[in-house]
This record gives C-alpha cells, sequence and structure tokens, in this order.
C-alpha cells in the first residue's frame, strides 16, 4: 500500500525520486496521455513499511529495468499544489542520486517504461537549454549534481 491517504482537506503524498544525470543532462519520465506535457523524474510513492532508499531503487528498476546503485540523498521537496482534478495535494518526496552504471546512461529517448497508467517515455534533458519545458521539480535546474554534497530543501507552491 502507498503511503499516500486522503483527508477532508486534500491528499497528502510521501514519494521518492532518482536524479540520474550524466553532467547537466538528467533522465525524466513523460506520461504521453497526459493533457498537457510535461516531464518529472524518475519515482514513485513510498510504499507502507518501506523505507526511503528501498523505495528509490525500487522506482529505478521498475522504470529503467535497471539495477543501480544509490548514491547519497540529494534533496527534500516539499510540494503544495492542485492537480488537473482541482484536488489540493501536500507531497513530501526525497531524491537520490545514483551511481549510474554504463547501462544506465545508454538509455535512449524515447524508452518506453510500464510505469504510469498507459506508460511512459523516458528522456534526456539538457538542463541547459529546457527553458520551453516543463520540469517536475523545477529545482533541477538549480542544483550542481556534481558538487552539491549537502541536502538541500526546497519549497514550492503552486
Amino acid at each position: 500500500m502507498d503511503c499516500t491517504f486522503q483527508t477532508e482537506l486534500g491528499k497528502f503524498n510521501y514519494r521518492v525520486g532518482v536524479i540520474i544525470h550524466s553532467g547537466r543532462k538528467v533522465l525524466m519520465a513523460r506520461n504521453p496521455n497526459e493533457e498537457r506535457a510535461f516531464y518529472y523524474s524518475v519515482g514513485g510513492r513510498v510504499r507502507f513499511g518501506e523505507s526511503m532508499e528501498e523505495a528509490a531503487s525500487r522506482e529505478l528498476k521498475e522504470e529503467t529495468g535497471i539495477d543501480c546503485e544509490l548514491d547519497r540523498l540529494a534533496a527534500i521537496h516539499e510540494n503544495f499544489f492542485i492537480d488537473d482534478d482541482g484536488v489540493f495535494f501536500h507531497e513530501i518526496s526525497c531524491f537520490f542520486t545514483v551511481k549510474p552504471n554504463e547501462q544506465l546512461l545508454q538509455i535512449k529517448d524515447g524508452t518506453r517504461t510500464d510505469g504510469g497508467p498507459g506508460g511512459e517515455y523516458l528522456e534526456w534533458i539538457d538542463l541547459e537549454h529546457s527553458e520551453n519545458i516543463t520540469l517536475y521539480p523545477d529545482f533541477y535546474r538549480t542544483m550542481d549534481f556534481e558538487n552539491d554534497r549537502e541536502v538541500k530543501h526546497f519549497l514550492s507552491r503552486e
């Protein structure tokens, strides 16, 4: 069971994200069935009784088909938003970087995964040329994946 629950005020979500990068390029997912075009991190909801690290490793394997060692906890994101159905969300996400292996770095743009309803596609996004692309989380644009070693905290209210 996912660590998500409905309240009378909205929905709470506890999730993880996996930062897969090669320099300033990051591997992101997109759902072609969404009405609006946007990219989001590889990751998903933490299951009840599962650690953040276990969830991140599981999601990485589910969405890429590849086992890869996690590097470190890189960011915590508190996100408050209203989804397309008008539901208010309070979301806590923990993002891990990975120690990418050659197999992970060779994922081709357009690789289909079994993630999300109806499947997702993976794509390498060049953060230096992403100003016209909607990314979730947006803080990817400001992080220095190579040199930032402390855990960053981000707060978003949409």
